[in-house]
């Protein structure tokens, strides 16, 4: 039950129902403890080959020396040479910041993870540095809500969505940064400060382009993690507004994720479609 958000005093009273009317909410905290162990283990598995890889944080409220604070769950997910996904590992760190980042890359890679193929610049720094020679793709659902940020105007919020659809929806890598080059042209006049932004940082959103065509939707957003692991974490902590430490916020969404891991590894159905004979190289 305390693995499926049913909050601890919500389980002492279910359990009150049933006739064992001195379990308390204490005991029940105690009781989702003693996972530790095997959570631990879990997190500490041995890794393979990792044909991608996707990284996204959510936060969450913890007690922290007796203040409330907002921590950053750090998730990866990544998809096997047969197709399929699988949840690689999970940490609760202070902040996204790049140090905290490279932490966790650096344990993916101790734990074996090999071969692997948001705007967020400290998750970026600690890519460069972790895994230096990997193509990076930004999830271009985040590129085009970040753009939005940098227009200065309403007429400019409403025509980059189009300039950037253009760009994404382009066949080919030449022709989305031929798109790309006329959409900092249009703007440059107009809104210089987001021409030059988009110069910057629309290129990183492209790297799906040079993927088969049948991987592209898959890959061009995060949707990989966001969806399954990301949702999946808000849905069952909703009920716990501020967790009593970070342990047993790592202990919950650690659970999560090893349910969620289960599912996807012992399905044979691919996330990732296979490759067409045309394959872009």
């Amino acid at each position: 039950m305390y693995v499926q958000s049913v909050s601890t005093r919500d389980v002492a009273a279910v359990m009150a129902e049933r006739g064992l009317k001195d379990v308390t909410s204490s005991q029940v905290s105690r009781a989702a403890a003693t996972l530790d162990d095997e959570l631990e283990k879990w997190r500490r598995r041995p890794l393979g080959e990792i044909r991608q890889l996707i990284l996204d944080a959510c936060y969450k409220k913890v007690r922290y020396d007796g203040v409330v604070i907002d921590v950053a769950v750090l998730s990866a997910v990544g998809i096997l040479s047969d197709g399929r996904r699988s949840a690689l590992g999970v940490s609760v760190a202070l902040s996204e910041a790049a140090v905290h980042w490279r932490d966790f890359l650096n344990d993916l890679v101790a734990r074996g993870m090999r071969s692997v193929s948001d705007d967020h610049a400290a998750l970026g720094a600690a890519r460069k540095a972790v895994l230096p020679s990997v193509p990076w793709q930004r999830c271009q659902f985040h590129l085009a809500q970040n753009a939005v940020h940098h227009c200065p105007t309403v007429k400019a919020r409403g025509e980059i969505g189009e300039k950037l659809r253009e760009v994404f929806d382009a066949p080919d890598r030449l022709a989305a940064e031929t798109a790309l080059k006329a959409a900092v042209k249009y703007f440059s006049e107009s809104a210089p400060k987001l021409a030059t932004w988009m110069e910057s940082n629309v290129p990183e959103g492209l790297t799906a382009l040079s993927f088969p065509k049948k991987q592209r939707e898959k890959l061009r957003t995060s949707n990989g993690i966001e969806r399954p692991i990301q949702q999946e974490i808000k849905r069952r902590t909703v009920k716990v507004r501020v967790f009593p430490n970070a342990e047993s916020l790592l202990r919950l969404v650690s659970a999560i994720l090893v349910e969620i891991d289960d599912e996807w590894t012992s399905s044979t159905k691919r996330y990732l479609p296979e490759a067409e004979a045309d394959m872009v190289r």
